[in-house]
C-alpha cells in the first residue's frame, strides 16, 4: 500500500467514524470466546480496533491493552468511552498495519479483526501479518478475521471478475452507505485457501480456523484463523 493509498484509506474511515460507531457496538460472538481464553496477566493488542468493540471487552479481562487504528477520528470515539469507562490502562496509537510502532516480541496476544482485507496489495497484506508475528511473544496467539469472497452478496460480481481480470482478483469497492452516506472502501475479500496461504507465509502456526455466516445464509462471510507463533 502506497502512502496514497494509506492517506486515502485514513480519509475514508475518517469519514464514516461516526456512522460506524452508531452501527457497530456488539462485538462478534467469535472475539469474545477468543478473549475469554486469554490469562489475566497478558498484554493484548486490538490491530484495526475500529470503536473499540472488541477492545473494551480485553481491556476487562487483561492487565494491558493497546489499540491501533488507521482513522485518528475514531480513536477520538475510542477515547471519549474510555475517560467514562475509567479504563486508564488502554494505550491508543494511530498506526497503519504495515508499520506497527511496537516492540518485537512484546505483546502476547493480537486480534486483527475485519481489518487486513482494507488493505491494497497482496505484499502489503502478507507484510502486515508479518507485523503481527513480529510483535508477538513466542507462543503468543492472535485472532485474525477477514472477509470470504464468496459470501452470497458478492459471488456473481467475482464470477464475473474471473472473465474480466481487470484488477487483483478479490479486490471491490464496497460502498458504505449507512446514514445517507456514499463513501467507498477497499477490499480485498479471501477465499478461504488464500487466507490459509498468507497466513503460513507470515510463519503462523494455526491453530484453527473457522468458517463463519454472519450474514450470509448460504456460504461463509468470513473467516477466523486462531493463529500462534512458535
Amino acid at each position: 500500500m502506497t502512502c496514497k493509498d494509506t492517506h486515502i484509506n485514513e480519509q475514508t474511515w475518517d469519514a464514516i467514524a461516526e456512522s460506524f460507531d452508531k452501527t457497530r457496538q456488539k462485538p462478534w460472538d467469535q472475539c469474545i470466546d477468543f478473549i475469554k481464553k486469554l490469562p489475566e496477566e497478558y498484554t493484548v493488542v486490538d490491530i484495526g480496533c475500529g470503536n473499540g468493540r472488541h477492545l473494551f471487552p480485553c481491556a476487562k479481562q487483561c492487565e494491558r491493552t493497546i489499540g491501533v487504528d488507521i482513522s485518528r477520528k475514531l480513536l477520538r470515539i475510542v477515547n471519549n468511552k474510555i475517560r467514562k469507562e475509567h479504563l486508564n490502562k488502554i494505550v491508543l496509537i494511530h498506526s497503519d498495519m504495515i508499520n506497527i510502532p511496537i516492540k518485537d516480541e512484546s505483546v502476547d496476544s493480537v486480534m486483527c479483526i475485519a481489518s487486513i482485507h482494507n488493505i491494497k496489495g497482496k505484499y502489503q497484506r502478507i507484510q502486515s501479518l508479518n507485523e503481527i508475528f513480529r510483535i508477538l511473544k513466542k507462543n503468543g496467539i492472535a485472532l485474525i478475521s477477514v472477509w470470504s469472497r464468496w459470501q452470497d452478496r458478492y459471488r456473481m460480481h467475482f464470477l464475473k471478475q474471473l472473465i474480466k481480470r481487470e484488477k487483483e482478483f478479490g479486490d471491490i469497492d464496497i460502498y458504505w452507505r449507512q446514514n445517507k452516506l456514499n463513501i467507498p472502501r477497499f477490499y480485498h475479500l479471501y477465499s478461504k485457501g488464500e487466507f490459509l496461504n498468507d497466513l503460513t507465509k507470515a510463519n503462523f502456526k494455526i491453530q484453527q480456523i473457522q468458517s463463519v455466516k454472519l450474514h450470509s445464509k448460504l456460504t461463509a462471510d468470513n473467516y477466523f484463523a486462531e493463529v500462534k507463533k512458535e
